[in-house]
Protein backbone atom coordinates (compact mmCIF):
# COMPACT_ATOMS: atom_id res chain seq x y z
CA UNK A 1 0.00 0.00 0.00
CA UNK A 2 1.42 3.53 -0.76
CA UNK A 3 1.19 6.19 1.97
CA UNK A 4 -1.90 7.94 0.45
CA UNK A 5 -3.78 4.40 0.14
CA UNK A 6 -2.76 3.98 4.05
CA UNK A 7 -3.66 7.50 5.31
CA UNK A 8 -6.96 6.66 3.14
CA UNK A 9 -7.20 3.39 5.11
CA UNK A 10 -7.20 4.97 8.69
CA UNK A 11 -9.12 7.99 7.58
CA UNK A 12 -12.06 5.65 6.68
CA UNK A 13 -11.79 3.73 10.12
CA UNK A 14 -11.73 7.22 12.05
CA UNK A 15 -14.61 8.27 10.54
CA UNK A 16 -16.63 5.16 11.21
CA UNK A 17 -15.12 4.92 15.32
CA UNK A 18 -13.75 8.01 16.63
CA UNK A 19 -12.96 6.81 19.76
CA UNK A 20 -12.03 3.36 19.49
CA UNK A 21 -11.39 1.71 22.70
CA UNK A 22 -10.23 -1.89 24.11
CA UNK A 23 -13.21 -4.42 24.40
CA UNK A 24 -11.84 -5.75 27.76
CA UNK A 25 -13.35 -4.29 30.67
CA UNK A 26 -11.47 -2.97 33.64
CA UNK A 27 -12.28 -0.35 36.45
CA UNK A 28 -8.36 0.59 37.28
CA UNK A 29 -5.79 0.56 35.66
CA UNK A 30 -4.12 -2.51 37.88
CA UNK A 31 -7.10 -4.40 36.73
CA UNK A 32 -6.46 -4.04 33.02
CA UNK A 33 -2.96 -4.84 33.19
CA UNK A 34 -4.31 -8.20 34.35
CA UNK A 35 -7.09 -8.51 31.94
CA UNK A 36 -3.85 -8.54 29.22
CA UNK A 37 -2.05 -10.77 30.62
CA UNK A 38 -5.06 -12.63 31.23
CA UNK A 39 -5.53 -12.40 27.31
CA UNK A 40 -2.82 -14.33 25.93
CA UNK A 41 -3.83 -16.74 23.59
CA UNK A 42 -7.86 -16.54 24.49
CA UNK A 43 -10.44 -13.99 23.52
CA UNK A 44 -11.16 -10.85 25.07
CA UNK A 45 -15.13 -12.52 25.62
CA UNK A 46 -13.76 -15.08 27.18
CA UNK A 47 -11.51 -13.00 29.45
CA UNK A 48 -14.41 -10.51 30.53
CA UNK A 49 -16.32 -13.35 31.78
CA UNK A 50 -13.70 -14.89 34.06
CA UNK A 51 -12.30 -11.35 35.47
CA UNK A 52 -16.55 -10.73 36.16
CA UNK A 53 -15.91 -13.27 38.63
CA UNK A 54 -12.36 -12.08 39.24
CA UNK A 55 -12.10 -9.10 39.70
CA UNK A 56 -14.63 -8.66 42.48
CA UNK A 57 -12.85 -10.68 44.82
CA UNK A 58 -10.06 -8.62 44.27
CA UNK A 59 -9.95 -5.66 42.47
CA UNK A 60 -6.65 -4.37 43.77
CA UNK A 61 -2.85 -6.26 44.32
CA UNK A 62 -3.11 -6.26 48.04
CA UNK A 63 -6.65 -8.72 47.08
CA UNK A 64 -5.21 -11.06 44.89
CA UNK A 65 -2.31 -11.45 47.12
CA UNK A 66 -4.19 -12.59 49.82
CA UNK A 67 -6.67 -14.09 47.25
CA UNK A 68 -3.24 -16.42 46.17
CA UNK A 69 -2.12 -18.65 43.01
CA UNK A 70 -4.72 -21.25 43.55
CA UNK A 71 -7.52 -18.70 44.40
CA UNK A 72 -7.03 -17.11 41.28
CA UNK A 73 -6.97 -20.07 38.97
CA UNK A 74 -10.33 -21.31 40.69
CA UNK A 75 -12.08 -17.69 39.11
CA UNK A 76 -9.98 -17.86 35.62
CA UNK A 77 -10.58 -21.97 35.24
CA UNK A 78 -12.28 -20.99 32.24
CA UNK A 79 -9.62 -19.68 29.97
CA UNK A 80 -6.63 -20.78 28.37
CA UNK A 81 -3.00 -21.43 30.58
CA UNK A 82 -4.83 -20.59 33.73
CA UNK A 83 -2.12 -22.42 36.12
CA UNK A 84 0.36 -20.18 34.50
CA UNK A 85 -1.36 -17.14 34.46
CA UNK A 86 -2.95 -17.49 37.88
CA UNK A 87 0.92 -17.90 39.02
CA UNK A 88 2.45 -14.80 37.02
CA UNK A 89 -0.57 -12.74 38.29
CA UNK A 90 -0.13 -13.80 41.83
CA UNK A 91 3.79 -12.91 41.22
CA UNK A 92 3.21 -9.59 39.01
CA UNK A 93 0.74 -8.17 41.98
CA UNK A 94 3.20 -9.04 44.68
CA UNK A 95 5.81 -6.88 42.66
CA UNK A 96 3.73 -3.94 42.61
CA UNK A 97 3.13 -3.95 46.28
CA UNK A 98 7.13 -4.23 46.88
CA UNK A 99 8.57 -2.32 43.91
CA UNK A 100 5.64 0.24 42.52
CA UNK A 101 3.75 1.19 45.62
CA UNK A 102 1.09 -0.98 44.41
CA UNK A 103 0.64 1.34 41.09
CA UNK A 104 0.89 0.30 37.75
CA UNK A 105 4.47 1.88 36.21
CA UNK A 106 4.25 3.61 33.24
CA UNK A 107 7.31 2.88 31.76
CA UNK A 108 8.27 -0.62 29.34
CA UNK A 109 11.06 -1.17 30.93
CA UNK A 110 9.52 -1.41 34.37
CA UNK A 111 6.17 -3.29 32.91
CA UNK A 112 8.23 -5.92 30.58
CA UNK A 113 9.92 -6.49 34.08
CA UNK A 114 6.87 -7.87 35.49
CA UNK A 115 5.69 -11.18 35.26
CA UNK A 116 3.73 -12.51 32.46
CA UNK A 117 4.08 -9.15 30.87
CA UNK A 118 5.92 -8.99 27.70
CA UNK A 119 6.79 -6.34 24.99
CA UNK A 120 2.88 -6.73 23.51
CA UNK A 121 1.35 -6.54 26.79
CA UNK A 122 3.40 -3.83 27.39
CA UNK A 123 2.30 -1.76 24.38
CA UNK A 124 -1.34 -2.41 25.13
CA UNK A 125 -0.96 -1.23 28.69
CA UNK A 126 1.05 1.70 27.43
CA UNK A 127 -1.78 2.83 24.60
CA UNK A 128 -4.77 1.89 26.67
CA UNK A 129 -3.91 4.02 30.01
CA UNK A 130 -1.71 6.55 28.79
CA UNK A 131 -2.64 7.20 25.08
CA UNK A 132 1.27 6.29 24.36
CA UNK A 133 1.49 6.07 20.61
CA UNK A 134 2.79 2.00 20.41
CA UNK A 135 1.63 -0.78 18.59
CA UNK A 136 0.63 -4.13 20.24
CA UNK A 137 0.93 -6.84 17.62
CA UNK A 138 -1.09 -9.58 17.93
CA UNK A 139 -2.28 -12.02 15.61
CA UNK A 140 -5.32 -10.05 14.17
CA UNK A 141 -2.60 -7.18 13.35
CA UNK A 142 -0.06 -9.42 11.66
CA UNK A 143 -2.72 -10.73 9.70
CA UNK A 144 -4.17 -7.61 8.77
CA UNK A 145 -0.94 -5.91 7.93
CA UNK A 146 0.44 -8.58 5.46
CA UNK A 147 -2.97 -9.16 4.28
CA UNK A 148 -3.37 -5.85 3.20
CA UNK A 149 -0.12 -5.31 2.20
CA UNK A 150 -0.32 -2.36 5.01
CA UNK A 151 3.13 -3.39 6.80
CA UNK A 152 4.36 -6.38 5.56
CA UNK A 153 6.92 -8.41 8.05
CA UNK A 154 7.98 -12.28 8.52
CA UNK A 155 7.71 -11.62 12.33
CA UNK A 156 5.72 -10.06 15.01
CA UNK A 157 8.39 -7.08 16.07
CA UNK A 158 8.92 -6.67 11.48
CA UNK A 159 5.35 -5.80 11.66
CA UNK A 160 5.48 -3.56 14.79
CA UNK A 161 8.43 -2.25 13.65
CA UNK A 162 6.72 -1.59 9.82
CA UNK A 163 3.30 -0.10 11.28
CA UNK A 164 5.55 2.60 13.48
CA UNK A 165 7.05 3.92 10.57
CA UNK A 166 4.32 3.81 7.81
CA UNK A 167 1.16 5.23 10.05
CA UNK A 168 0.71 8.56 10.14
CA UNK A 169 0.96 10.32 13.31
CA UNK A 170 -2.10 11.81 13.04
CA UNK A 171 -3.75 8.17 13.32
CA UNK A 172 -1.26 5.95 15.41
CA UNK A 173 -2.63 6.33 19.34
CA UNK A 174 -5.45 4.52 17.62
CA UNK A 175 -4.31 2.79 15.15
CA UNK A 176 -3.81 -0.14 17.20
CA UNK A 177 -7.43 -0.84 18.09
CA UNK A 178 -8.80 -0.02 14.47
CA UNK A 179 -6.74 -2.56 13.11
CA UNK A 180 -7.59 -5.04 16.29
CA UNK A 181 -11.51 -4.67 15.36
CA UNK A 182 -11.03 -4.61 11.16
CA UNK A 183 -8.99 -8.21 11.88
CA UNK A 184 -11.71 -9.45 14.54
CA UNK A 185 -14.74 -8.29 12.78
CA UNK A 186 -14.12 -8.05 8.91
CA UNK A 187 -10.63 -9.35 8.44
CA UNK A 188 -11.19 -12.20 9.82
CA UNK A 189 -8.32 -15.75 9.17
CA UNK A 190 -11.28 -17.53 7.84
CA UNK A 191 -13.61 -16.25 5.07
CA UNK A 192 -12.65 -12.75 5.44
CA UNK A 193 -16.02 -10.57 5.00
CA UNK A 194 -14.44 -8.43 1.97
CA UNK A 195 -17.81 -7.50 0.55
CA UNK A 196 -18.11 -5.57 3.77
CA UNK A 197 -14.56 -3.78 4.01
CA UNK A 198 -14.62 -0.09 3.96
CA UNK A 199 -11.07 -0.29 2.87
CA UNK A 200 -11.53 -2.79 0.47
CA UNK A 201 -10.50 -0.62 -2.48
CA UNK A 202 -6.82 0.11 -0.92
CA UNK A 203 -6.46 -3.60 -0.05
CA UNK A 204 -3.28 -5.36 -1.97
CA UNK A 205 -4.83 -8.95 -1.27
CA UNK A 206 -5.71 -10.55 -4.64
CA UNK A 207 -8.03 -13.46 -3.06
CA UNK A 208 -10.78 -10.75 -1.76
CA UNK A 209 -13.66 -12.71 -1.50
CA UNK A 210 -17.32 -11.40 -2.40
Amino acid sequence: MTKAEISEAFARWQAANPAPVTELEYATPFQLLVAVVLSAQATDKGVNLATRRLFPTAPTPEAMVTLGEAGIAEHIKTIGLFRNKAKNVAMLSRQLLERHAGEVPRSREALEALPGVGRKTANVVLNALWREPVMAVDTHIFRVANRMGLAPGKDVRAVEDALMRRIPKAYLVDAHHWLILHGRYVCTARSPKCGECRVRDLCQNMDKTS
